[in-house]
């Protein structure tokens, strides 16, 4: 049985920290896993950013209300849930992710946590365990899935590397020519296309 994790920022949502730079005008909070690696590096420079704007929880939140997802992201997911055992391996937080599910006709999500002051204001994250995109993908293999996943960013790529099939969705250019031997999908009907062809060809895992 083949089972697709997908990222969800830049797969199937938007990029939820560039619409908070775009909405506050808080540029710095515009650069993500495409363009930082280290995801520590890059959630510590945004809590700092965060702690000197006084920017809270619910002012992000404000946010993530006004987007929708991708163009076709909706009937691309409706069309792989019909397809295969789909699970979502995100590196945002539950107290994000719990109104873009509701967007995304609740698929099964494993992301990670936020702490929160008395002010409402982040002051810290807390993952649920290093590497979790990797680290599933290991799980899954081991109850004889076969596993596909697709991802566009950095942090995405110990999963690609891992799973049995992985697929690159609109990545940056440069990440994507570092990493050519992962095959690339521009647009979602591509993608139907390429796990279509797998979902008829695999069998029970080895």
């Amino acid at each position: 049985m083949l089972i697709a994790c997908l990222d969800l920022e830049g797969v199937l949502f938007p990029e939820v920290w560039i619409n908070v730079a775009e909405k506050t005008g808080i540029q710095e909070l515009k650069l993500t896993t495409r363009d930082i690696s280290d995801y520590d590096e890059l959630m510590g420079m945004r809590l700092k950013i965060i702690a000197e704007k006084k920017l809270t929880l619910r002012d992000i939140q404000a946010t993530i209300a006004t987007m929708d997802p991708l163009p076709g992201a909706l009937d691309f997911l409706d069309w792989l849930r019909d397809t295969c055992q789909v699970i979502i391996l995100s590196d945002t937080f539950e107290s994000f992710a719990r109104p873009i599910m509701k967007k995304l006709r609740m698929p099964t999500i494993f992301c990670h946590a936020l702490g929160v002051d008395g002010n409402n204001v982040i002051n810290s994250y807390h993952l649920r365990m290093n590497d979790a995109k990797t680290r599933a993908i290991d799980a899954f293999k081991s109850l004889n899935f076969r596993t596909l996943a697709v991802g566009d960013s950095f942090n995405d790529l110990g999963m690609l590397q891992r799973a049995d099939h992985g697929i690159f969705f609109c990545p940056p250019a440069e990440i994507s020519a570092q990493y050519a031997q992962i095959p690339v999908a521009q647009d979602y009907n591509t993608l139907k296309s390429m796990i279509a062809d797998l979902a008829e060809t695999v069998g029970p895992a080895a």
